[in-house]
């Protein structure tokens, strides 16, 4: 799908609904520091905050969790005024409710366990995988780590190497070391 395509397609969805409920899941974007991320919004919580690109969440949208989607920012407006906050490092703890529905069972936990990590400080693929019961299921770890559908939010950019380098983000090393930053500067102004 391209992103015409998808545009197009927003468009036919945005209009289906009109004076009409809005849809089951909204979808857009945020353009911020670490650059641009998908958004998506389902009656559980953000289903995705992610750096790939708009057609392929949109699908991968469509293919797992429903589809009427289209654009409502009533419902992905508190994301991102959270997100401008957490960048500015006035936030530590979104409020927004995560939904993990883009995860596999095991990323789900991965993930959740990813999510207790405190604000401003690191954890390893190994402390992960003692955490779930699984310390040697260690590619399997960063495998989920890897395909976080909800980055920032769930914040797999807290999880580092075990030799203290970065390792891999989907935002790219740059963005990663963004948002370490913007938690430490925070944290040691308070």
């Amino acid at each position: 799908m391209s992103s015409n395509d998808l545009d197009a397609l927003l468009r036919v969805t945005s209009s289906t609904y009109r004076g009409e409920a809005p849809p089951d899941i909204a979808f857009g974007t945020y353009d911020g520091a670490v650059g641009r991320l998908v958004l998506a919004v389902t009656g559980k919580g953000l289903a995705a905050c992610s750096f790939e690109p708009e057609n392929r969440v949109f699908e991968q949208i469509i293919r797992h969790v429903g589809t009427f989607v289209g654009p409502d920012p009533g419902r992905l407006d508190p994301v991102r005024r959270e997100l401008d906050a957490y960048f500015s490092g006035r936030l530590r703890t979104f409020a927004t409710p995560v939904d993990l529905a883009l995860a596999t069972p095991f990323a789900r936990t991965v993930l959740q366990k990813t999510m207790a990590v405190p604000y401003g400080t690191t954890t390893t693929l190994e402390e992960i995988g003692e955490r779930i019961g699984r310390p040697r299921a260690l590619r399997a770890v960063g495998n989920a780590v890897g395909a976080n559908p909800v980055c920032v939010i769930v914040p797999c950019h807290r999880v580092v190497h075990a030799d203290g380098g970065l390792g891999d983000y989907a935002g790219g090393v740059a963005a990663k070391q963004h948002l370490l930053n913007v938690e430490r500067r925070a944290s040691v102004a308070r």
